[in-house]
C-alpha cells in the first residue's frame, strides 16, 4: 500500500510538472515574434508600427548604448560594438521627441542607454537573471522587444554631465526603485523631473527601475527580432 501510494504521488508530481512545462511552451510558441518580412508586411498594413532611427528624430540625443559594450550587468557585449544609434516605433519616438523638446527648455539633454532590443537578446538576459522585476520573461516579450520602451537619463546642458539619479543604470537594488527615499532631496527632485515629464507625454514608469519607461497597451505591437543591421537598412529607405 505504501509503495502504491508513493507511486501515485510520483505520478501526480510528473503529470503536474509536465502540464506546467507544456503550458510554458504554449505561451512561448503563441507569442508573435516578427522577423524582417513579417515586420514589413505589418507596417504596410499599419504604418504607425514603423520603427525609426532616433538620431533622425532627436538630433540632440546623447547615447551610451551599454549593451554595445561590456559595460553592463552581463559583462558581455550584446549588441554590435559599432552601434551608434537606437530605434523606437514611431509613436514612441514622437512622444520622446516631445519629452526632449520640453526638457531642452529646462536645461537638459536626454541620454539613452537602451531602446529597441531584439527578442534574441531578451532570451539571453533571461537565462542570466530569471527575475521579472529586472528582466522581461521571453514567454511574454518586453516593451523593448516591441520598440516602445526606453532606458534613459538626463544630462545637464551646461556641464555636459549626467545629473545625479542616486544609482547607475541597471542597478538591481531597492535604491533604484522609484519609491526609494534613501537619497538626498536633489536626487529625488531629479528623478521627479524625468518621471513627470515622461508620464506627461504618455510614457509609464517601472517601479523597480528609475531609468525605464514604456508606452501603455504593449499588445498593440508585435515582438520583433530584427537585427540592428536590418533596421539600419530598413530605416535608411523610409
Amino acid at each position: 500500500m505504501h509503495s502504491l501510494l508513493q507511486y501515485s504521488w510520483l505520478t501526480l508530481f510528473w503529470v503536474l510538472n509536465l502540464t506546467k512545462i507544456q503550458a510554458q511552451g504554449s505561451d512561448t510558441t503563441s507569442l508573435t515574434v516578427q522577423k524582417k518580412e513579417a515586420y514589413l508586411q505589418s507596417v504596410t498594413a499599419s504604418p504607425f508600427k514603423r520603427v525609426v532611427n532616433m538620431n533622425q528624430i532627436i538630433p540632440s540625443l546623447q547615447m551610451d548604448l551599454r549593451y554595445a559594450s561590456k559595460n553592463n550587468f552581463t559583462g558581455k557585449r550584446m549588441y554590435p560594438s559599432n552601434l551608434s544609434t537606437c530605434y523606437l516605433r514611431e509613436e514612441a519616438a514622437n512622444a520622446l521627441k516631445a519629452v526632449s523638446d520640453s526638457l531642452l527648455k529646462r536645461g537638459f539633454y536626454l541620454k539613452i542607454f537602451d531602446a529597441y532590443r531584439p527578442y534574441a537578446v531578451t532570451v539571453r538576459f533571461w537565462n542570466l537573471i530569471r527575475d521579472e522585476r529586472y528582466v522581461a520573461n521571453p514567454a511574454l516579450g518586453s516593451g523593448h522587444n516591441r520598440g516602445i520602451a526606453v532606458d534613459l537619463t538626463l544630462v545637464d546642458k551646461t556641464t555636459g554631465k549626467e545629473i545625479d539619479m542616486g544609482t547607475g543604470f541597471d542597478n538591481f537594488s531597492t535604491a533604484a526603485h522609484h519609491s526609494s527615499t534613501a537619497h538626498q532631496s536633489a536626487v529625488l527632485e531629479n528623478r521627479k523631473i524625468l518621471k513627470e515629464t515622461m508620464e506627461y507625454f504618455g510614457f509609464r514608469s517601472l517601479e523597480t527601475e528609475w531609468w525605464h519607461y514604456s508606452l501603455p497597451n504593449p499588445k498593440r505591437y508585435e515582438v520583433l527580432n530584427l537585427s540592428f543591421k536590418e533596421l539600419k537598412a530598413i530605416t535608411a529607405t523610409d
